[in-house]
Order: C-alpha cells, then sequence, then structure tokens
C-alpha cells in the first residue's frame, strides 16, 4: 500500500484529502498542519508521496520542499491557490523539484468536491510512478544536459526509418507540442534552448488551469531567446514566436485571409484534458499542409493526442517522443512511441537542437531577411 504524507495547515483541508486517499485511493496516510511536522514525518513515516501546502506559517511550502529535496527526495505535488502568488510560487516549487500541482478551490474543498476528486487521486497516483528530476539551475540543467549528450545519436521509434531531411528554406510551418504532468520543468529545459533565428511558430498545449498560463508564459518569456506569449484571444502565427495555449479552454489552428491564426476556444466536451492536445493537432492538419506540421510530445500523464500525432506522422508530418528517462511521467510520449507515432524519441536535452537542425536551411533564410533576435 502506497504511503501518502498531507501537509496543510487547515483542518478541514487536511480531513477531506484524508477521506479522499484512504476511501477513494487507498493509501495509507499521516497528516501533518506545517512544514516542521512534515520533516519529523519525513524520516519516521517515509511516505511515497506527499501534498504540501504552498502557504503554511512557520515553514512556508517552498522552504519545507527544499529541505524534502535535499533530505529525502520524494514526489510532491503542490496544493495551490488559484492567484497569480499562488502560481508564482507553485512554479518556484516545479524548479525546485516537485513533480506537479493541484489547485485548491476556492472555499472549502467539500463544496467543490465532484470538481476536484477525480484531479487529487488522478495526480497523486501519477506521483507514485514518477520520475524525480535533479533540482539544479536553468542554465546548469542545459549546460549539463548537452554536455551528456552531444555525439550521441537519435534513437528511431519503432517503424521509424533513417534520418529525415532537412525541411525546405521558403515554407512556412508550425511546430507543436503536448505536455502535462512535469511540463513546466521540462519546457524550460527546452524552450529556452530554440535559437533566436527560429523560423516557425511554437504553439505549446500545457494541462494547466487557466490563471496560471499568464504567469507560466511571462516566465519563459524571461528565460527564452524567442518571444513568449499567452494565446488568450486569436492571434496571428507568427514566425519565431511561443505562443503558451490559455489554460481550462483549447486552442484551435485556422485559416484567414491573412495568413494562419492560432485561437482559443471554450474546451471541447469530447476531449478529457485542456488545453487539448488532440483538438490542437487536429486543427492544425485541417488548417496546414501535414508536410509543414512538427509535433513534440512531452512528459504527461493519460494519452491526449497519441493518437492525433499518429496521424499526422501518416500523412507526412514529423513527430518527437520525449524519452522515458528525462520523462517525470512517460505516459503521453510514451503512448505515442508505443503506437508507432513518433519518428524519433529523444532526450529532453536534444529536442531543440532536433527542431533547429530539421529547419536549418529556413532558420538561414530568416536571418537573411530579418537577422536573428526577438521581435
Amino acid at each position: 500500500m502506497a504511503k501518502v504524507l498531507i501537509v496543510d495547515d487547515s483542518a478541514l483541508m487536511r480531513r477531506h484529502l484524508r477521506e479522499i486517499l484512504e476511501a477513494k485511493g487507498g493509501y495509507e496516510v499521516v497528516a501533518v498542519r506545517n512544514g516542521a511536522e512534515a520533516l519529523e514525518a519525513l524520516e519516521a513515516f517515509t511516505p511515497d508521496v506527499i501534498t504540501l501546502d504552498v502557504n503554511m506559517p512557520e515553514m512556508d511550502g517552498l522552504t519545507c520542499l527544499s529541505h524534502i529535496m535535499t533530505r529525502r527526495p520524494t514526489p510532491v505535488v503542490m496544493v495551490s491557490s488559484l492567484t497569480v502568488r499562488g502560481a508564482e510560487v507553485t512554479f518556484e516549487a516545479l524548479a525546485l523539484g516537485a513533480v506537479d500541482f493541484i489547485h485548491k478551490p476556492d472555499g472549502t474543498i467539500s463544496l467543490n468536491v465532484d470538481r476536484v476528486e477525480r484531479e487529487i487521486l488522478d495526480k497523486v497516483k501519477a506521483a507514485t510512478r514518477a520520475r524525480l528530476r535533479r533540482s539544479t539551475g536553468l542554465q546548469q540543467r542545459l549546460r549539463s544536459q548537452q554536455a551528456e549528450d552531444d555525439g550521441r545519436p537519435s534513437r528511431p521509434s519503432r517503424g521509424a526509418s533513417g534520418t529525415l531531411p532537412l525541411l525546405a528554406a521558403d515554407g512556412f510551418g508550425l511546430v507543436i507540442i503536448g505536455v502535462s504532468t512535469g511540463g513546466p520543468g521540462i519546457l524550460e529545459e527546452i524552450l529556452p534552448d530554440l535559437p533566436a533565428d527560429f523560423p516557425w511558430p511554437v504553439v505549446v498545449a500545457q494541462h494547466m488551469p487557466g490563471s496560471f498560463t499568464t504567469v507560466f508564459a511571462r516566465r519563459l518569456d524571461e528565460i527564452c531567446r524567442l518571444p513568449v506569449v499567452e494565446a488568450a484571444q486569436m492571434m496571428p502565427l507568427k514566425p519565431g514566436v511561443i505562443y503558451i495555449a490559455k489554460g481550462d479552454a483549447d486552442v484551435v489552428i485556422g485559416k484567414r485571409a491573412t495568413g494562419w491564426v492560432v485561437n482559443p476556444m471554450p474546451g471541447g466536451t469530447q476531449y478529457l484534458w485542456h488545453p487539448s492536445v488532440a483538438r490542437l493537432v487536429e486543427s492544425a492538419m485541417h488548417a496546414m499542409p501535414p508536410d509543414c506540421l512538427i509535433g513534440v510530445m512531452l512528459t504527461g500523464m493519460g494519452d491526449d493526442g497519441a493518437d492525433a500525432m499518429c496521424e499526422l506522422k501518416r500523412r507526412g508530418g514529423r513527430t518527437i517522443a520525449q524519452d522515458e528517462a528525462t520523462a517525470v511521467i512517460w505516459g503521453m510520449p510514451g503512448e505515442l512511441t508505443k503506437r508507432g507515432g513518433a519518428n524519433v524519441v529523444l532526450p529532453a536535452g536534444r529536442i531543440a537542437n532536433q527542431l533547429a537542425a530539421w529547419l536549418a536551411p529556413a532558420a538561414a533564410a530568416k536571418r537573411e531577411r530579418h537577422g536573428p533576435g526577438k521581435v
């Protein structure tokens, strides 16, 4: 029986989390009030997963998390409020090594139990299988990963054959990234490594609440060579711009008289996760020639977008799946790989280089026209 340590200063929240995890999840549970008690229970109880409140007296969640990752690294799911400050602290926690987060509902959990119960159970279950990532500074992680990966060939997926040729210099295309659990940390490794002359737009569907994606886009924009914006309204797709899909909704690719656009839409009820990777890929294939599309599937539980990216590959598009060794959860990229839908399977630290290599002629043409740099 897996063991879960609940850390929350609210007695009501502790009670509701315990009821959900014990009765519905079958976990052995210990609940404590603050970070100091959590560190004592860390050694005595030896939990398999920890749910950790962001805001607590005596020792806040970030401080407690840093001690956990130093003393006894354990999968941690943060419990965060849906505020700008809550989002900022949550991303700091993910950078420190937390694997995921649960957004704490306004008011008491008892008033929102139908909405949050499944999320709690799914994310705690996924955390029991999560691969912990070493917490280092972003640039250090990038440098060390690159040093480890230099000289190692790409591993083809099942059914992939040969080396794919470079894409034409004069073609306009789109890179689509699908990602869920563990995504913020992985994206903070991959996206800053895209060169300033990257010639295609990039649209990212990261499963995330709507109040978090604004903060996440701003955080990425500060560390990336390319401009990063939240796709919260219909926007033209511009070369070398990264678009983060608005959370709790979907985004689709469309064609207008002036060119291609990315357009947020209400979450489709036929899709289980939002922003939906499947819906994004399907809309892109409808709007653009498939051979002008590259799909990238990163860490996350479930199989959102796996079938759509398989179809993209079948129609002549290109696909990359993150490898198991670097994924926090190898659900989404694993499903794409198992279904034969990945042209290549790569560690996180090599994905940006692969994209840049495929688009090298287009990047050279962009440099000649405009020069490198953020637009």
